[in-house]
Order: C-alpha cells, then sequence, then structure tokens
C-alpha cells in the first residue's frame, strides 16, 4: 500500500474515531444531564390499602389546606389530582391499587376546604390563618400543610434577597429571616390550634430539593447559589424541630422523598439514583411538582397520616419491622387465606398466641376466619 493511502486511511480513521467520540459525548450529556423524562403510572412510596379497609371515625372532621402552589395543585393535570384533592378523595382514573385509599373512605363525615394560594410566602400564609380560615367549633381537624419553599426560591435571583424571597442571600445574611421564620410558623401552629377548639393535627411538609441535593442551581435554570443548600438545610431543621415540641404536628418528608427525581434524575452514580423509578416529578417552572409528584406527595402524607393520626385504629398502623403488629398481622392473615395453614401453622399458632396476648380475645379465635377481630381486619 502506498505511503499516500496508507495516510488518508489513518485520517479517515481518526476523522471517524472523533465522530463517534463526539456524538457519544453528545448523547451522554443530553441523557444525563438535560433529559428530563416524566415517566409514567404511580409514582412514590407504597399505601398499604389494608389500614383504609373500616372506618376509622364517624365523628366530624374538618380537613383543611394551608400553603403554596404545591397545596393548591399548580402542575397537576387536573384539580382532582392535586395532592390535597388525591388525599380526600380518589379521582375518577385512580390507580387501581388506591381505589378506596382516601380520607373519604375511612372518615365519612368529613369536610375540607382548601385555603392554599400559588405563590404565597410564609407571611402570606400566617395572614390567612389569622384573618381567613374560621373557627371549627364542632369537628376535631386534620391541616395538611406546605410552608417555607417560596421564601427560599423567591425571586429567582432577579432581585436582591430580602425576607420571604431570599435567593441568593449568604447564610449570614439569612440568619435574621430564619429566626423570623421559625417564630411565623411557632405563631401559625399556635393560632391554628385555636381555630380547632376540639382538637387538631398538622402534617406539615419539609422542603424539598429540585437539585438532588446537589445544590447546583443552573442544572434547573437558576443563577448560582453558594450559600442554599446551607440556607435551604436550616429551613427545613426550623420546620422539623418545631414538629418535634408538639404532639399533633408531624413531618411529612418530601424532601428525602423526592432526592432522586430533579435535575440529576438520570445519573446513574449518584448516592440518591432511584433505579427502579429513575424519572422527573417537577413541573415544568422548576418548583411545583408534576402530576406523577403529586402522586408521591398524596401518597407521602397518606402514609404520615396512617403512622401518626389519633384517629387511625392501632391495628390499621403500617410498618415494615419485622415482628411488629403490621408484621405479624400479615403472617396471620397469609396464614388464614391458605386452608392448609389456616388449619395448623406453626407460624400461626405463634403469632396468633402473641395477638390473643396484645387483646382481650382469647388464642382459639383464630381457628375460624368469621371470628370478630378478622372480620373487621379483612
Amino acid at each position: 500500500m502506498s505511503k499516500p493511502k496508507k495516510q488518508k486511511r489513518i485520517r479517515l480513521f481518526v476523522l471517524l474515531t472523533v465522530a463517534v467520540l463526539t456524538i457519544g459525548g453528545v448523547l451522554g450529556y443530553i441523557e444525563f444531564y438535560l433529559a428530563r423524562p416524566i415517566g409514567e403510572g404511580p409514582a412514590g412510596p407504597q399505601v398499604d390499602a389494608r389500614a383504609f379497609r373500616n372506618i376509622w371515625s364517624d365523628d366530624p372532621i374538618h380537613v383543611i389546606g394551608i400553603g403554596d402552589s404545591i397545596t393548591a395543585g399548580l402542575g397537576a393535570k387536573s384539580p382532582s389530582h392535586s395532592f390535597f384533592n388525591r388525599v380526600i378523595q380518589n379521582p375518577d382514573d385512580e390507580f387501581a391499587e388506591l381505589r378506596g385509599v382516601c380520607l373519604s373512605a375511612v372518615l365519612p363525615n368529613l369536610e375540607a376546604e382548601n385555603f392554599a394560594i400559588s405563590g404565597s410566602e410564609s407571611q402570606t400564609h400566617l395572614d390567612v390563618i389569622q384573618n381567613t380560615i374560621p373557627v371549627y367549633s364542632e369537628a376535631r381537624g386534620i391541616v395538611l400543610m406546605t410552608s417555607g419553599g417560596n421564601d427560599l426560591i423567591h425571586s429567582y435571583g432577579r432581585s436582591a434577597p430580602r425576607e420571604c424571597a431570599m435567593y441568593s442571600a449568604t447564610l449570614e445574611q439569612a440568619q435574621p429571616w430564619i429566626a423570623n421564620f421559625r417564630t411565623r410558623l411557632a405563631t401559625m401552629f399556635d393560632e391554628i390550634e385555636k381555630r380547632f377548639p376540639l382538637g387538631c393535627e398538622i402534617f406539615i411538609a419539609d422542603i424539598y430539593d429540585p437539585t438532588d441535593g446537589v445544590g447546583d442551581a443552573p442544572s434547573i435554570f437558576l443563577p448560582d447559589w453558594p450559600d442554599g443548600l446551607a440556607i435551604h438545610a436550616q429551613y427545613n431543621q426550623v420546620i422539623r424541630e418545631l414538629a418535634q415540641q408538639r404532639d399533633h404536628v408531624h413531618v411529612v418528608d418530601l424532601y428525602q422523598t423526592f432526592l432522586g427525581h430533579g435535575s440529576h434524575c438520570r445519573q446513574f452514580w449518584r448516592s440518591n439514583y432511584d433505579a427502579n423509578d429513575p424519572h422527573y416529578w417537577f413541573f415544568t417552572n422548576i418548583e411545583d411538582p408534576n402530576d406523577r409528584g403529586y402522586d408521591a406527595i398524596r401518597r407521602a402524607f397518606l402514609n404520615a397520616i396512617v403512622e401518626h393520626s389519633s384517629l387511625v385504629p392501632k391495628f390499621a398502623r403500617s410498618s415494615n419491622r419485622p415482628g411488629s403488629i403490621p408484621d405479624r398481622l400479615n403472617r396471620v392473615d397469609a396464614a388464614l387465606r391458605t386452608p392448609v395453614l389456616a388449619s395448623f401453622s406453626p407460624v400461626l399458632i405463634a403469632d396468633s398466641n402473641w395477638l390473643a396476648s396484645r387483646t382481650s380475645m382469647s388464642a382459639p379465635f383464630i381457628d375460624s376466619k368469621d371470628s370478630v377481630f378478622c372480620n373487621r381486619y379483612e
């Protein structure tokens, strides 16, 4: 082969190699850094439908929503798909496994009203509580609440940071505003209590992070914010600490629920990557959930209610801990559904004796599927 032909083939090989590497690099960058596929179907944690098989209470219950666009439902494909409305009532196109898994199925004397305002900040939430929400003197309350997220993201770096619109602030600059948020949120809890003389339970979400804990604001098309993660963490700390100080206030962990579903959802090498659902749960405006995100939020709120609400019968509470009440009930329930095991099973005998020791029933009740307890549970 002549030298010119050999050189020509080498140049062609080099050019093809560069082209392949360039195309591969571009496609990889698009896939792992720019692509935001939203996926389809259910999203978020499992909800144990058995907790919703029986009525929790016949008492009058009033559910109210307080907060920003997350509670208002901006980004859901329809009003019936907002997390607030799905917690209350299943939409017509509900996933099969969650039909009947909502508060209206277990609280027949429930009424609901949503006071959330899209775009609102925490000061507005306090104003709404003090000036708009009435006193519910004849009903106990369940409050579904989101507050604080807009305090962080407003005004997207377009103007100088200020209280309740802190984007681009330094951590030092934000300290008095964080302290004021603590005072404001505590006042909100106090004012909500006054609206429910018969008692209420408050379920407040912490604040999720669209950057999946990385803190690179440009990945969500916002200006760089070096202290953003630190300020975000302190806001969430305020929410959690105030909730811990009150028996009737419970945090719904949206921060952890949404990790792996933000701007880095396709990056399999990150610790928060969710291989089972590597999809984006945020709406086009970055700060609100999309429809699948609202499904995940609805599930997180329902699980928190089942875990913490005094309205929920103890046997209906979910737990994945081996040996817990629901775990043993699962084993008893599975045995009862298997004819051979229903008549003889060491596991069944052991767990039925344990169950008898925790109730006023006697162990032999487990021999029959027609027992009072099994009828209630199934």
